[in-house]
């Protein structure tokens, strides 16, 4: 902690020894939405139809919180509500222990956005100018809105996961198997319409309240507060949950015990960690994603085209949020169209492929958001005009690049199956070469899996993102976006990505819900409770079968991995993309000021890409590192306190497992954070050209790394669920190297690519707040042209020194001390 308050100050000093007052370059200027009207609305503004359509979207929060009260009220035995409230309250200290932690990370990020704005306010004029002070506090609300938006939905997910997980596995026992799909997903459905739905009318209000003069500053604050949240608790939450899952899970090899053995001081702190990693990071990540999403559309509208363009930019925007609006609610729709069919097909079965109902309602989100994306655009931008030309065709060109990004979010879901499914032939290709090889040739599988992965992914995103670029070059609209038409074609397909968020969500929170309820089963120890068939019978009104309850709930588990895996390459599909836009947000900025050329043959341009790539890899390790040491801790004290004359471990051993987790999980972060955020800084002061190329890097590495790390941990995991459930053999060599490999692609697939994520969002962000210092301390030459200084230098060099430091310490600082 003292580190950090030095390096704090360090930074404090480094960016007011460098300062200046400026007025801003890149504020954008929102339009007032009062200036588009749409005839097919009874000739209504803007304003009042997205005022209006909010109201709608909160309709969708009251359906996610009458679906939360559903799941409430399902019954379960007080052996499972036991655990699962033990679990809970394991959450809720971890995620209050995360909002401190966030509180003091925000305090740096707040001390570089004050001094920008107190700058960049400065010289603020006419008769909108707002003081500069009212103009900090505003920003910095909103920042801190988007940051509590981001932690509120993580609270709102575990609180409903934690409800569901012991109604789950006490489903399972009914001999029901629909149950069993049925509890988890509509749980996984009420976050998302949560999440979305908040998200939207958040945005809303900034839209439509905030004075126009400094709305743009708002959005910057809100974007950079939700991604500044959810990267804390997706890179913690990554890093606690694989301490305590590789700390657990090795157990099954020292002890040869069952999964989830309650004797296990580790299990309470996996199922924490189930939690923390599958369900707070990715609810968190989701709200980010989707709302950083929303505001790179909104700068590249306003950045491109130009000002005296108001009415083209009022209804582009408008068109966004509209569509948006209606996907919520069709998302919605959606799940109650499946689960009625599933119930229609699985409610009298004993026996089905757990997936099918989550591929179905996957694919009947997407058809209704396609057909949604032409019906809206026809009607909101079906009569749109460019310098008084009309042009007819081009509702039905968006719809269609739109229609790229949703099939991309099903057809990833489709393509991830290939390579982590229990039924693939990648994961059959790890056992079958586990069975004589051993470990050793489990990992080099998993491996192999994931590069194949990233191989066909990527030419996946590369071909539906050309669809949209060749589209896009028949927009007609070109001069009125200055010819950058194929950025905004990116934007719209990143857009498409998430346009069936709701649902995106529910198919990954699944996840969570179903590796919980196996949990939850075992640590009940149901089954040795005297006399338990008749009360159940009594109480409950049925005869449990426990035996088949088990296979259920494993069986339910490796769908759930399954389709963890395949919400993973979405969101990182979503982020790059994004960043795209974002990206060149940046640069228009900076051509704006004459400071930027950009060519490949330039010495910037290629170290710039090499350095991204190294920022890349270095985070990779670091991650890996914090997870390593706090397993190898978590490891040495679960061996040291678990006893097996005992029928379960001891509450303070649990605690301590949980304490550990903590810890490294926290250690890791600061590093991280501190190396990241300084880098930023240090290189958009050092080159303009640099810095865009080590952004555009981090967004391409970062895509392939995290694909093939998904897929590989994905892959690993699911050959051990092959071997547990399909091959029933458990406490063999084979079950030994299926674990191994499954603890090793833990923090691929869990730490490390899913946080690669809010990493590239959040540099991007961070980015643009940096790009926009390093520009207005600049001077005019006598060329006319603004150019860096040595103040520039002198504090990049101070920056990129603190930066080398910490991530120096990521390793060093967080070696595993053996005690003599």
């Amino acid at each position: 902690m003292k580190q950090f308050k030095r390096t704090a100050m360090l930074l404090f000093v480094a960016l007011i020894a460098s300062g200046k007052a400026f007025a801003s370059e890149a504020n954008l200027k929102i339009p007032d939405l009062h200036d588009a009207t749409f005839p097919h609305f009874g000739g209504m503004d803007g304003w009042h139809l997205l005022l209006f359509g909010a109201l709608v979207i909160v309709g969708t929060l009251s359906i996610s919180l009458y679906l939360f009260k559903q799941v409430k009220s399902l019954p379960a035995h007080q052996s499972m509500l036991d655990v699962a409230s033990t679990i809970y309250k394991t959450c809720r200290t971890y995620l209050l222990q995360q909002g401190k932690f966030l509180a003091i990370l925000f305090g740096i990020i707040a001390v570089a956005m004050v001094y920008y704005l107190s700058m960049a306010n400065a010289e603020a004029t006419g008769p909108d100018a707002l003081s500069t002070p009212v103009v900090v506090i505003l920003v910095l609300l909103f920042s801190i809105v988007g940051m509590a938006g981001s932690y509120a939905v993580a609270w709102y997910g575990i609180r409903i996961n934690t409800y569901a997980n012991a109604r789950t596995a006490f489903a399972s026992l009914k001999k029901r198997p629909w149950d069993v799909v049925n509890i988890p997903l509509r749980s996984g459905i009420s976050v998302g319409l949560f999440l979305i739905s908040l998200e939207l009318v958040m945005m809303i209000i900034i839209l439509l309240f905030v004075p126009r003069s400094i709305v743009g500053y708002c959005f910057l604050g809100f974007a950079i507060g939700e991604s500044l949240g959810a990267s804390v608790l997706r890179i913690a939450g990554g890093i606690f949950t694989k301490i305590a899952d590789i700390g657990s899970d090795l157990m099954k090899i020292v002890f040869k015990v069952k999964e989830d053995d309650p004797r296990n001081p580790g299990v309470i702190a996996d199922c924490t960690g189930d939690n923390a990693g599958d369900s707070v990071g990715p609810t968190a990540d989701a709200f980010e994603t989707y709302g950083v999403t929303g505001v790179a559309l909104i700068s590249f509208i306003t950045l491109a085209i130009p000002a005296d363009q108001v009415d083209l930019q009022a209804k582009l925007i408008v068109w966004i949020f509209g569509m948006r609006f209606l996907m919520d609610i069709f998302s919605g729709i959606s799940y109650f169209v499946n689960n009625a069919i599933s119930e229609k097909q699985y409610g009298k079965s004993l026996d089905f492929d757990f997936e099918k109902p989550l591929t179905r309602l996957i694919w009947i989100a997407a058809i209704s958001c396609i057909a949604i994306s032409f019906g809206m655009s026809y009607v909101l931008i079906g009569d749109i005009t460019v310098g008084g030309k009309l042009l007819p065709h081009l509702w039905w060109h968006l719809a269609t690049i739109i229609s790229f990004g949703t099939l991309a979010a099903v057809l990833i879901p489709e393509f991830t199956k290939k390579f982590t499914s229990s039924k693939s032939d990648h994961v059959h290709e790890i056992v079958t070469a586990s069975r004589e090889g051993g470990p050793s040739l489990t990992i080099l599988s998993g491996i192999v899996s994931g590069n194949y992965a990233a191989y066909w992914m990527g030419l996946l995103m590369v071909g539906l993102m050309a669809g949209g670029y060749f589209i896009s070059q028949n927009l007609g609209i070109g001069n009125a976006m200055s010819g950058y038409e194929s950025i905004f074609a990116f934007g719209l397909v990143a857009f498409g990505f998430l346009c069936m968020g709701p649902v995106t969500i529910a198919v990954d929170s699944y996840g969570p819900v179903t590796d919980n309820a196996q949990s939850v089963f075992e640590l009940s120890q149901i089954e040795q409770i005297p006399n338990i068939s008749a009360e159940i019978e009594k109480y409950f009104g049925f005869t449990p079968d426990f035996e088949r309850g088990k296979h259920y709930l494993e069986a339910n588990d490796s769908a759930g991995n399954t389709f963890k895996a395949t919400a993973k390459p979405v969101l990182i599909g979503t982020a790059v993309a994004g960043a795209t836009t974002m990206i060149f947000s940046i640069i228009l900025l900076l051509k704006g000021v004459g400071m930027l050329s950009l060519e490949l043959t330039q010495a910037p341009i290629l170290l710039g890409l090499i350095t991204g790539g190294a920022m890349v890899f270095w985070f990779s390790g670091a991650s890996i590192q914090a997870v390593t040491t706090g397993a190898y801790r978590a490891v040495e004290y679960i061996k040291r306190h678990m006893k097996l004359d005992k029928t379960q471990a001891d509450e303070k051993d649990s605690i301590e497992v949980v304490r550990i987790c903590t810890q490294y999980a926290q250690n890791g972060m600061w590093n991280i954070f501190i190396t990241l955020m300084t880098a930023t800084l240090a290189f958009a002061l050092f080159d303009p050209n640099f810095f865009v190329a080590y952004l555009i890097s981090i967004a391409i590495f970062g895509l392939f790394q995290a694909l093939y790390m998904a897929n590989a941990g994905g892959a690993w995991d699911n050959a051990k669920k092959l071997v547990e459930v399909d091959l029933q053999e458990k406490n063999t060599p084979l079950h030994d190297a299926s674990v191994i490999g499954d603890t090793v692609g833990d923090p691929f697939k869990d730490t490390t690519s899913v946080a690669l994520n809010p990493i590239i969002k959040f540099s991007t962000l961070f980015g643009l707040l940096a790009v926009e210092i390093a520009v207005n301390m600049s001077t005019v030459g006598a060329d006319g042209v603004k150019h860096y200084t040595l103040a520039h230098f002198i504090t990049a060099g101070i920056l990129l020194a603190i930066s080398m430091y910490f991530a120096w310490r990521s390793f060093y600082k967080m070696r595993i001390k053996v005690e003599e």
